[in-house]
């Protein structure tokens, strides 16, 4: 009885989470078309106009081809970035020694401008995709090394006492007792990281690739299309939210279930 009325208070929770989400979104959309449609200028087109192009490029099938280059280029510099931060962010956080070795390095990479990262490694190892996936993978990195290395320094050591003498071994204590109480770390660090990646990576394709959104925005500038450069931006605006909808969120709510 108790988890079928906790089970129906989460469900009326999320359907009131997304329908705010919606009322949100609508009221910003209808903002836009009417603040354009006031101004009719061509600077600032309306959200009728947008979405027409949107649908010309999709049919004529250029939109989902270079959203899927750009979506892959992220998916692979995310997964890259997290993996190595997470694992690094945690060993930092728990040996004192190493965090003293690399804390100057860290440091430096977040501090160290994006451009800066970007323009170096296409000198040193060419405009090639393994160089702009990685690119974009160091620049990410810092902030997820610092995100988890704070959740490893707030690990309760009562529980980690308690999966030694109940001799668990290290892969159920990583599963059972460490991973649970970095969740929401590695939450954060996957949303920031989500948030960050797809900016550096349209940078990425606007200095030193050949297709992909960025690419796509670079030439409607030269052109002062306003309606194409929004067009595929909002594009990728909605799959982004799709993402953090349909998968971040869910996800995220599965991994802390124990909490409630």
């Amino acid at each position: 009885m108790a988890g079928h009325l906790v089970s129906r208070h989460l469900a009326t929770s999320i359907n009131w989470e997304r329908s705010t989400r919606l009322v949100s979104a609508s009221v910003f959309l209808l903002s836009w078309q009417i603040a354009a449609s006031l101004a009719d200028n061509r600077l600032l087109p309306t959200v009728t106009a947008v979405l027409r192009a949107m649908l010309q490029q999709t049919i004529s099938g250029a939109l989902p081809w270079n959203l899927a280059i750009t979506l892959g280029r992220v998916a692979a510099a995310f997964t890259l970035s997290l993996l190595l931060g997470s694992a690094l962010g945690i060993a930092m956080g728990r040996w004192r020694r190493l965090d003293l070795l690399l804390d100057n390095a860290v440091t430096v990479l977040l501090n160290l401008p994006a451009l800066v990262v970007i323009v170096l490694i296409f000198v040193w190892f060419g405009m090639t995709e393994i160089a702009a996936i990685a690119a974009v993978a160091l620049n990410k990195l810092p902030t997820t090394v610092v995100t988890l290395r704070e959740g490893a320094r707030t690990l309760d050591p009562g529980l980690a006492e308690m999966a030694e003498s109940f001799r668990m071994s290290r892969w159920r204590t990583l599963r059972h007792v460490i991973l649970p109480q970095l969740a929401p770390y590695i939450f954060a660090a996957a949303r920031s990281g989500l948030a960050l990646i797809w900016k550096i990576v349209l940078v990425v394709e606007l200095l030193g690739r050949s297709n992909g959104v960025g690419f796509q925005i670079q030439i409607y500038f030269q052109l002062f299309d306003v309606t194409m450069i929004l067009a595929y931006t909002f594009a990728f605006i909605l799959v982004v939210q799709v993402i953090e909808w349909a998968g971040l969120q869910p996800l995220e709510r599965w991994a802390t279930r124990w909490r409630r």
